[in-house]
């Protein structure tokens, strides 16, 4: 079965669900991103916070607080990118075998060749992929942002304030790159209703969407860092 005769076992729905699941991981990526002036997301509400972070650095006697936050941020990328790598074994063995999946879809009355299922699955490791890369990338960029911290000297000199102001950016540079790796992940687990069907797929991609939107906009956390001062 060549790759023209394998796409023609997917209906309009299913090209209309997967058209529907990339158009809104991109699309509410770029709005908690580049959120309106009159309503920032909480992505931006903590990146003015990491600076503010990077502006008390200089001055803070001792320095052991912010190495403990730093670290415990790194293990956290590294949790997730684990988890990641073992979905993605997971993800791998089971295309390597589809039978018991195709086990499962029989006694859910949902009949389709191996093919399909082979390719709803890689369309969930595609987005595992996708965190997983991230969320190494934000670990290594948390390394760095560790490095330019300890590169300040130990007062309040105009060095010191310009490597801490240095160390933000590449901090907030880190949890944009988290924060795709977790948008991913969220996608993943949706993806995965791409197997009960087009329908299911669309459904799960809508809470999805909605689910990211309201902790960006609509949670009870962006209204407590809202709040003065």
């Amino acid at each position: 079965m060549d790759l023209v005769d394998r796409l023609r076992l997917f209906g309009p729905a299913d090209a209309a669900a997967l058209t529907l699941i990339l158009l809104a991981w991109v699309g509410i990526g770029w709005l908690i991103e580049h959120p309106p002036k009159r309503r920032p997301s909480v992505s931006h509400l903590m990146a003015d916070y990491r600076r503010e972070w990077m502006r008390q650095h200089p001055a803070r006697d001792p320095r052991v607080f912010d190495a403990l936050v730093l670290g415990n941020l790194r293990e956290g990328t590294a949790f997730f990118a684990s988890a990641c790598l073992i979905a993605l074994g997971g993800g791998l063995a089971m295309i390597g075998n589809t039978e018991p999946l195709l086990g499962v879809a029989e006694d859910f009355a949902l009949d389709a060749p191996a093919v399909i299922w082979e390719a709803k699955i890689l369309l969930v490791l595609a987005f595992l992929v996708t965190g997983f890369l991230k969320f190494i990338w934000a670990n290594r960029l948390f390394g760095y942002s560790a490095v330019v911290m300890a590169s300040a000297p130990n007062d309040e000199t105009e060095l010191a304030y310009a490597r801490a102001a240095k160390a933000a950016e590449i901090n907030i540079h880190a949890a944009k790159s988290f924060n795709r790796g977790l948008r991913a992940t969220y996608f993943a687990l949706a993806a995965m209703a791409w197997l009960l069907g087009a329908i299911p797929l669309m459904v799960a991609t809508m809470l999805t969407v909605l689910t990211l939107w309201r902790r960006e906009f609509a949670s009870h956390s962006r209204t407590i860092l809202m709040e003065a001062p």
